[in-house]
């Protein structure tokens, strides 16, 4: 009797470990690489994802939750994690892919940007009073954003106190910075 409780037991204790840690099954594109990952915090608890990107760009919010890059999602050195609730599909970013390639077309609809857009472009972004605020530039699909240099004397901590998406650049927490942004189309 004592050993069938046990292994009772153990069948639930099991169920339920799978059940809490269980990781979205990624999506594989034609390369073998992880396309897309659906993650979400079940029980407003944090999880971890299977996708060992740098960076990730959220396409779908699935979660009443709101997502916020570096407050509810983010991607550090073990990977994409969401947390509070936040649940929606993922794809890495930098691949060159928009809205449209989901789809299996092409985002640009034939439009390219002009001359003199593929620069680099220095701009100072900086929350006042603690608050979060959204400078505006477009980055463009194969940009990167870098801290050229610290203004504050709070740590800006890609992810936590500051970010990028392709709208501008986001600070918080009282991060402030010049910003450097290497803006390129492709």
């Amino acid at each position: 009797m004592v050993s069938k409780l046990i292994a009772v037991g153990v069948a639930v204790f099991g169920a339920m470990v799978t059940m809490s840690t269980a990781q979205a099954e990624p999506q594989r594109g034609q390369g073998g690489h992880n396309d897309r990952v659906e993650c979400t915090s079940n029980n407003y608890r944090f999880t971890r994802c299977g996708a060992d990107w740098r960076k990730a760009d959220l396409v779908r919010q699935t979660s009443e939750t709101r997502c916020i890059e570096g407050q509810t999602w983010g991607v550090d050195r073990r990977g994409l994690w969401v947390d509070r609730g936040c649940g929606g599909i993922f794809v890495e970013r930098g691949r060159g892919r928009g809205r449209g390639d989901y789809a299996g077309g092409d985002n640009s609809g034939g439009w390219n940007p002009g001359p003199n857009w593929d620069r680099d472009i220095r701009l100072t972004c900086q929350s006042d009073d603690y608050r979060y605020r959204m400078c505006s530039v477009d980055t463009g699909r194969g940009s990167d954003v870098r801290i050229e240099r610290q203004i504050s004397s709070t740590a800006c901590i890609e992810g936590r106190t500051w970010g990028w998406n392709r709208a501008g650049i986001w600070v918080s927490g009282g991060c402030a910075a010049v910003f450097r942004v290497d803006r390129r189309w492709r």
